[in-house]
C-alpha cells in the first residue's frame, strides 16, 4: 500500500523548527534566483497586516508564513530598534500587551516612563532591552477573543528575518515595513557611526537588493513600500533610496508626531501637493476616509477622490472578520464590507488581519484569468443580471 502525501503547511513546519536549536531563516537568503510567479497588479493589493495576525500572533514568522500561505501580495510589519540598534519587528514601543515581559521576574525593574506622541507612557518599552534579552520573550495575541492555542510559541523577529521570510517564498511577495515611531526611537537608541534609525532602516532594505521606482522592473522582482507616519522621515528617506513610500494618517485627534500637524491640515489640497513630491500613495486610518455614528456608517469624505486627483492610491487600514470591527451595514460579512470599499470607495490596497479571507474574496470576484473557477463565473453572471435587473 503506498503512503498517502500530507501536505504541512509552512507555518507549521516553523513549530519543527522550533523543537531543534538551528536558525529559522538563512541569513542572506540563499535561495536560487529562479523565476517565480510575479506579484499580481490588476487588483487592489491584499496587505497581510502584522502577518495573518487574526490568527496567529503578530509580527511572528508564523504569522507571516501563514499569510503567504493564504495569498497575501505584501506582509506588513513595524520596525523599532532595540537598546543595542538592531531593527526588529514589533508594533508598540511597550512590550506589554503582546508579549510576556510582565512575567519575567528577571526584568521587573525595567518599567519605565516615556513621553510618545505627546503622551507619558508607562510599560517595559523595546528600548531598554538588547535583540538576545528581546529574543527571550515569548510572543501573544493581543486580543483575547482571538485564538490562544499559539500564545508563547514564537519570539520576536528582526528585520532581517522578516525580509528573508518573503525573499525565500516559492512566488514573488513584497514587503511593507513602517518606520514606527521614528522620534521616539532617535531620541533613545544611538548607534555608534552616529546614523539615524532611518537611515539604519534604509541600509537594510539596500543590502537586499530593494531598490527602484513603483512599477519598475527591479521593483517588480522585489516589491517594497516604505511606510511612516511622520512625514520628515519620509522627506529623509527619500533622500537615500527611490523605493516606493506610502503617508500613513492617523484619526481625525491625532496630530504628527514629529510635525505637530493637525488631520485636517495633512490631508488638504495643499499638503497632498507637497507630500506628493516623495510618496506614491496614503495610509489612512478607513474610519477617516467613511466616518461611522452608533456603528452605522457615514457618507464617504472624499479623501479618496483627491489623492487619485493627485496621483496617489489609498491604502486604508484595518480590516478585521470579527462582528466587533464589522459595521452594522455589512451585516456581519467581512465580503460585505471588501466588496464596499474596493467597488464603491474604490481604494487600491487593503491592511487586513485576515489574509484569506481577502484572497478568497478575490479570487471569486477578480480572479487571475488562468485561475477562473466555476464559482467565479456564477458570482459574474449573478453580477451581470443584478445589473441588467437595475436597469
Amino acid at each position: 500500500m503506498r503512503p498517502s502525501i500530507c501536505f504541512v503547511p509552512p507555518f507549521l513546519l516553523l513549530l519543527l523548527h522550533l523543537a531543534f536549536a538551528r536558525p529559522l531563516f538563512p541569513l542572506p537568503s540563499k535561495t536560487k534566483n529562479e523565476e517565480k510567479r510575479p506579484l499580481q497588479t490588476f487588483r487592489p493589493y491584499n496587505i497581510a497586516h502584522r502577518g495573518s495576525n487574526g490568527e496567529i500572533p503578530e509580527e511572528t514568522a508564523a504569522a507571516y508564513l501563514r499569510a503567504i500561505e493564504e495569498g497575501a501580495d505584501f506582509i506588513e510589519t513595524d520596525i523599532l530598534a532595540s537598546k543595542d540598534g538592531a531593527l526588529i519587528c514589533f508594533h508598540d514601543v511597550t512590550l506589554d500587551e503582546t508579549t510576556d515581559v510582565a512575567k519575567r521576574k528577571e526584568f521587573a525593574n525595567r518599567r519605565r516612563t516615556y513621553e510618545v506622541e505627546w503622551f507619558n507612557v508607562t510599560g517595559w518599552f523595546v528600548v531598554d532591552f538588547t535583540l538576545e534579552e528581546l529574543k527571550t520573550l515569548k510572543v501573544k495575541q493581543r486580543y483575547s477573543f482571538r485564538d490562544q492555542q499559539y500564545n508563547g510559541m514564537f519570539t520576536i523577529i528582526t528585520f532581517e528575518e522578516f525580509i528573508s521570510i518573503a525573499l525565500d517564498a516559492d512566488r514573488t511577495v513584497g514587503i511593507y515595513p513602517e518606520m514606527k515611531d521614528p522620534v521616539f526611537i532617535n531620541k533613545h537608541v544611538k548607534w555608534a557611526d552616529g546614523k539615524k534609525f532611518e537611515d539604519k532602516f534604509v541600509d537594510t532594505l539596500l543590502k537586499y537588493g530593494y531598490k527602484g521606482q513603483y512599477m519598475s522592473e527591479n521593483w517588480m522582482k522585489q516589491p517594497l513600500f516604505i511606510q511612516s507616519f511622520a512625514p520628515t522621515s519620509i522627506v529623509h528617506v527619500s533622500k537615500l533610496i527611490d523605493s516606493p513610500k506610502v503617508f500613513l494618517i492617523d484619526d481625525i485627534t491625532v496630530r504628527t508626531q514629529d510635525t505637530n500637524q493637525s488631520y485636517w491640515e495633512i490631508t488638504s489640497d495643499d499638503y497632498l501637493a507637497y507630500i506628493g513630491k516623495y510618496v506614491v500613495g496614503l495610509g489612512p486610518w478607513k474610519d477617516t476616509i467613511v466616518p461611522a455614528a452608533r456603528n452605522y456608517l457615514m457618507p464617504p469624505s472624499d479623501l479618496v477622490a483627491r489623492a487619485h486627483a493627485h496621483n496617489l492610491q489609498v491604502h486604508p487600514y484595518t480590516y478585521r472578520n470579527e462582528n466587533q470591527f464589522l459595521h452594522f451595514n455589512f451585516h456581519q460579512d467581512p465580503y460585505a464590507e471588501y466588496d464596499f470599499w474596493i467597488n464603491t470607495v474604490g481604494v487600491d490596497g487593503l491592511f487586513t488581519d485576515f489574509t484569506g479571507s481577502l484572497h478568497r474574496y478575490q479570487e471569486l470576484t477578480s480572479p487571475h484569468r488562468k485561475d477562473e473557477t466555476a464559482n467565479s463565473l456564477l458570482v459574474k453572471i449573478s453580477q451581470m443580471i443584478s445589473a441588467y435587473e437595475g436597469l
